[in-house]
């Protein structure tokens, strides 16, 4: 699993439909934007491991302004977004290749799972929509923003 982190004071995601319809899905205050994507490998164990990463990476603030907190420290919420195209290797030609992104079945089932994981953890969960067009807007505070692969 891949995850890019923000650190934000806010954001949100708003699905629009072919008509240009929008439908807000959702939206945090200080916490996390998670845009999260699954690989072909990936199960019950990577889900595990990440969320436990990112529910307890110290990226916030403390009183003396030095990142020393957590998600769960600071009661964030986290905005978690499908995002496959964090499997894009563009390494080779001008169009990325997903080989190695889960497919969609397997891929929305880890999603689900990991948004379960972190709301189990104990941070407040807002998601975008599985395979939606999506537009995603951000306060990225710092900007602090951080990649995190599962090993």
């Amino acid at each position: 699993m891949r995850a890019l982190l923000q650190r934000v004071t806010r954001a949100a995601v708003d699905v629009v439909d072919d008509a240009g319809q929008r439908e807000r899905t959702g939206e945090i205050g200080p916490g996390l934007l998670v845009l999260l994507g699954v690989g072909r490998a990936d199960g019950e164990a990577e889900v595990r491991w990440l969320c436990d990463k990112i529910v307890h990476l110290r990226i916030f603030e403390d009183e003396a302004g030095k990142m020393n907190r957590s998600l769960l420290d600071i009661g964030g919420a986290a905005l978690i977004v499908s995002q496959f195209t964090l499997y894009g290797d563009v390494r080779k030609g001008r169009r990325p290749s997903f080989v190695d992104a889960a497919p969609p079945e397997q891929a929305n089932a880890l999603y689900e799972r990991f948004c379960e994981a972190v709301a189990e953890a104990g941070a407040p969960v807002q998601k975008g929509r599985f395979q939606a067009h999506m537009e995603v807007s951000l306060v990225n505070d710092g900007p602090v923003t951080l990649s995190v692969e599962t090993p």
